[in-house]
């Protein structure tokens, strides 16, 4: 056990003007604590076998096809953030069987090519030109009221991108996680190359990690503030421990041993605050 960082809230304004976010979940930003009812295996959702539906987001940074194949398979709803739309667009060379449900952002990123095909393919354009939030988190924003209005069986919403490139813009991509955390109740992943990222609400959560692409290494990291945090299954667990910038983070961390041919046991994380859970992904081998 390794290493240690944070993040802070911000406010979106639709085309009436009005702070869209701060109106509808910034009011009480009250976080509700997460239900140990089940057992949440992250990467299940990359596995061609899986069952589940979720919404996804595509963010403007280069796509992995293999990724995107499995998860469009299972989405029910589908989007863009702005210049994602370009990636999109090049990567399955303009087939009609990637058509976003909608592109929204304030659309300094995507082409006026890209613009022109997917308006022209009856995709909806909703321009969100706030800039005290990104096109991810407007985006997210959008897909959760999609969610609700059309009255979608989801299981979590699963974001492709935001890990890579610029170091201000991956935080900007956590900071969103924070964000989700007082619109929905879902799990929200973003997963780009070998890495996933998932943001625990406060509570006790299960994590199944027997997908067999799971990869060696494991984190938590209290990006929000000071996490009181005790886990399980790990090689270097946390006894209600403090995890803190500064003092204690958990990176470079793994799953305990277990025998050749048994299954890992599942990872128990109780946090008092929202804790950031990473996780590598061994590739091609879905």
């Amino acid at each position: 056990m390794r290493d240690i960082w944070n993040t802070r809230h911000t406010a979106i304004s639709m085309p009436g003007g009005e702070s869209w976010i701060k109106k509808k979940y910034f009011i009480s930003q009250r976080v509700a604590p997460a239900v140990m009812d089940e057992e949440l295996s992250p990467l299940e959702y990359l596995l061609p076998s899986g069952k589940q539906r979720i919404g996804l987001i595509i963010l403007n940074q280069p796509l992995d096809k293999d990724y995107l194949d499995i998860l469009w398979s299972k989405a029910v709803v589908t989007a863009c953030a702005d210049g994602g739309a370009n990636h999109l667009y090049h990567i399955t060379r303009k087939s009609d069987s990637f058509r976003p449900d909608y592109i929204s952002g304030d659309f300094d990123s995507i082409t006026a090519e890209v613009r022109a095909f997917y308006a022209d393919k009856g995709c909806r354009l909703i321009e969100t030109s706030d800039q005290d939030f990104t096109d991810y988190t407007k985006c997210l924003l959008i897909m959760v009221e999609e969610i609700q209005q059309r009255n979608l069986q989801v299981d979590a919403i699963v974001t492709l991108g935001g890990l890579a490139g610029r170091l201000d813009q991956i935080m900007a991509t956590l900071e969103t996680l924070h964000h989700a955390l007082s619109m929905t109740q879902l799990p929200l992943l973003v997963i780009q190359g070998t890495s996933l990222a998932y943001l625990l609400r406060p509570g006790k959560h299960a994590l199944g990690v027997n997908t067999g692409i799971e990869g060696d290494w494991c984190g938590l990291i209290p990006v929000g503030g000071p996490c009181q945090t005790t886990t399980t299954g790990l090689r270097w667990n946390l006894d209600n421990q403090v995890l803190q910038f500064g003092k204690l983070v958990s990176t470079s961390n793994t799953y305990e041993s277990v025998s050749p041919g048994q299954p890992r046991k599942r990872i128990t994380v109780t946090t008092d605050q929202p804790l950031l859970w990473s996780m590598g992904i061994l590739k091609g081998l879905q």
